[in-house]
């Protein structure tokens, strides 16, 4: 089988630092793959590299068969890889339908000051893709009145609007209070379930990448020192003590 996603021989440093060390990589179609490590040890750096936003100074990366290396981060986006950020990137001053309507505005290609936001995406399917994530009775209210969580959620809902195969989120929970984070991870899993979506996260609580996840990627210092099954990866002794800090 072909993999979705496949990097090869990755190389990146800042300076001395090396943030990305010949790293090897398949990801397979259907997969939920939590990516752990400690701060600065080339988590975010990675998936900037799989979107475009970073060029690496060597390798290759590959997304359902096409080489997306040199591809621009809304070229990567029209391929099929959406992603979501560890601060939610929305539009404030609107409401959450029209996020909904602004992100499939950038989708289509027709955010133009010509073009009547109302008529860019049906009502019908505004109010489904906030269903999915349950913000349906939230769609007329400013972003601004979101609690954190929903601001995660309303994030995730438009990276659906961009119709994706894979989606990289990173760190979905950062900022969301404990006793909301495993509904907010339900709600994103049974979604990406749902619409048959590949997921990708960056993660640092165990607890919700034991749960959620099924294959875990550990990294250290650039590159990926262990990367299996979650209890595997979980118990293994040298990243309970590098990776997890016990």
């Amino acid at each position: 089988m072909s993999a979705l996603l496949q990097t090869r021989g990755l190389q990146l440093a800042f300076g001395g630092v090396v943030v990305a060390d010949s790293i090897d990589f398949e990801l397979q179609a259907g997969e939920r793959l939590a990516v752990i490590g400690q701060n600065g040890a080339g988590k975010t750096t990675f998936i900037n590299i799989c979107t475009g936003f970073i060029r690496p100074t060597g390798g290759s990366v590959h997304f359902d068969g096409g080489d997306i290396t040199r591809m621009t981060p809304r070229a990567i986006v029209q391929r099929g890889i959406g992603r979501s950020f560890q601060l939610p990137q929305l539009f404030l001053e609107h409401s959450v339908r029209d996020c909904i309507r602004l992100a499939a505005a950038g989708r289509n290609g027709v955010l133009r000051l010509w073009t009547p936001l109302a008529r860019v995406l049906p009502e019908s399917e505004i109010d489904r893709i906030l269903e999915l994530v349950g913000l349906r009775q939230r769609a007329d209210d400013p972003c601004s009145l979101l609690p954190e969580g929903q601001r995660k959620l309303l994030d995730i809902a438009m990276a659906l609007v961009l119709q994706p195969k894979l989606l990289i989120m990173d760190e979905p929970t950062s900022g969301v209070s404990t006793e909301e984070k495993h509904g907010l991870m339900a709600i994103i899993m049974r979604v990406l379930d749902e619409q048959k979506i590949t997921s990708i996260f960056v993660e640092h609580d165990v607890d919700i990448v034991t749960r959620y996840a099924t294959r875990v990627a550990a990294w250290i210092s650039g590159r990926i020192a262990a990367d299996g099954k979650p209890q595997e990866v979980l118990g293994n002794p040298d990243i309970r003590r590098n990776v997890i800090g016990e």
